[in-house]
């Protein structure tokens, strides 16, 4: 017989709308605490070594975010565009956040219900007990029956829903949206890292190729001053000593510019980590340094705490935290289950999905943990401990990076001034070979003046060098402590983001399959 929905059955659902509608009424509150960003000191307007600068404008320097143009070097501007794409590191950092992504939709899942089906048919006896008698002798006899056997052929859906009254759904949805934007901020991290590193190591070898120039050209110098010696000592001028002073010079220069190719095979090798490629594969042929130190970038203290990923990773995870303090509260309060379910039911498969075979539930289910050993005052004081320790390492975080900025300030301020100096006492060192040549040659002064003119000279041109060589390192540097021209803002809306890494995904799995 079919069963119908009668006015009394309505009557009866009453306290079950009023449940739903105080679960609904109560669906705005949320336990724990609402986020508030921990406050930092950003100390002065300016950075302390800032102000021995002339401010230069943001816009060019780090125009798009692409700085290392301010070098203005096309090979490092081409590499650098090797590194988005081939980077392995990066390709981690992005499989990271694609994850953290797909977290954030898992925890959305729970507003939802959650619906099943199942379907089943069997068939089965059930048996009967025996009964038994008792004769005139005293003995007794039993019986039993077969019992029956019966098919049966189920189908159902069920629904089942948690109403999120206290706010827990909401909390580990804040937490996870937060964690996804932490993990975004550290793809930037990584990406402005490798970055900086493939500059670092690229302005590096442009540095060592003219070391390079330097010694061989050295060698040849010390060449045509043993040629002049075995000239004079064949003469009879100058005694054997001075030859070998001077091959001995000779082959100690011969053996710096080997020793420079060391260095310089292991930096290549580096850069081709860098843009995803074995060494084998990868050559950067000899090149005379074209890139200049650019102007320095000027900012604000308070800007770090937007343009650093770094700080805005570390700023991220201490908002997932606050929130995971009220997932953990959320557990105290009683939780709210909402359920229906409806199928057929019926003995015979041509009768399975006729309407008197229809069954239907539809009831709310209350439950409240009355005693769990401390669980959850273990749960809460864990959620609020990791809390406090995502504050400090924000706060640490920020202080690192105005130290890392403030530190390359003061690099370049005193590299420029050492750079000058510098140079002066490499053009002294060169004029003073050139004179004690002459007098060597005039026979006033011994040979051990000239390798000792020479020496300071060689020494003088190395040092300028390796100058060059950290004021570059500096400026990399300090852009990439000022953030590299990222902005947090980009956080709001990790649409894009999660396109641009979901199609890059795609084309990797594209280009494996066609390997």
């Amino acid at each position: 017989m079919e069963k119908r929905m009668t006015q009394q059955d309505l009557f009866k659902l009453k306290p079950l709308l009023a449940v739903l509608a105080a679960s609904l009424a109560l669906a705005a509150c949320s336990v724990g605490p609402d986020y508030v960003r921990p406050q930092m000191d950003t100390g002065p307007a300016v950075f302390k070594e800032g102000q021995h600068w002339k401010p230069a404008q943001p816009r060019d320097l780090m125009a798009d975010g692409k700085w290392w143009e301010m070098f203005g070097d096309p090979q490092l501007n081409a590499l650098a565009d090797q590194v988005d794409i081939s980077n392995q590191n990066l390709a981690l950092a992005e499989a990271n956040f694609r994850s953290a992504v797909a977290l954030v939709q898992s925890s959305r899942s729970a507003y939802a219900p959650t619906l099943s089906a199942s379907a089943g048919a069997s068939r089965g006896r059930s048996g009967s007990a025996g009964s038994s008698s008792a004769t005139s002798s005293g003995t007794s006899t039993s019986s039993s029956s077969s019992g029956s056997v019966r098919n049966a052929y189920t189908f159902s859906l069920t629904a089942s829903w948690e109403a999120d009254i206290w706010g827990k759904v909401r909390r580990d949805v804040e937490s996870s949206q937060a964690s996804a934007q932490a993990s975004a901020a550290d793809l930037a991290a990584a990406r402005l890292s490798a970055q900086a590193q493939l500059a670092q190591n690229y302005l590096q070898l442009r540095v060592l190729d003219a070391q390079q120039q330097l010694l061989e050209d050295t060698v040849q110098a010390y060449q045509r001053s043993l040629q002049v010696t075995q000239n004079q000592y064949a003469a009879g001028l100058v005694a054997k000593s001075d030859v070998i002073q001077a091959q001995t010079q000779l082959k100690s220069a011969q053996a710096s510019a080997l020793d420079n190719g060391v260095t310089r095979a292991q930096v290549e090798h580096a850069i081709a980590l860098l843009v995803g490629k074995t060494p084998a594969q990868f050559s950067l042929p000899r090149a005379p340094l074209t890139a200049v130190a650019p102007p320095v970038p000027q900012g604000v203290p308070s800007m770090l705490l937007e343009r650093r990923p770094d700080v805005a990773a570390a700023e991220r995870r201490v908002a997932s935290a606050n929130a995971k303090i009220g997932v953990a509260k959320a557990a105290y309060f009683p939780s709210l289950t909402l359920s229906a379910s409806g199928g057929y039911q019926s003995s015979t498969f041509a009768d399975w999905f006729t309407l008197p075979g229809r069954v239907w539930s539809l009831g709310p289910q209350l439950a409240q943990t009355i005693f769990d050993g401390g669980a959850r005052a273990a749960a809460t004081d864990q959620a609020i401990a990791t809390y406090d320790g995502t504050v400090a390492t924000y706060k640490q975080t920020v202080l690192t990076a105005f130290q890392e900025v403030e530190d390359n300030l003061a690099a370049l301020r005193i590299l420029e001034q050492e750079a000058a100096v510098q140079g002066e006492a490499l053009q002294a060192a060169r004029q003073a070979v050139t004179l004690v040549t002459n007098q060597y040659k005039a026979g006033t002064v011994s040979y051990v003046n000239v390798i000792t003119a020479q020496a300071t000279a060689l020494s003088a041109e190395l040092t300028s060098l390796s100058i060059l060589n950290r004021r570059m390192a500096a400026s990399v540097l300090l852009a990439k402590a000022l953030g590299g021209g990222w902005d947090g803002h980009s956080l709001d809306d990790l649409g894009p983001l999660q396109q641009q890494t979901a199609d890059k995904a795609r084309g990797l799995k594209d280009n494996a399959a066609l390997r």
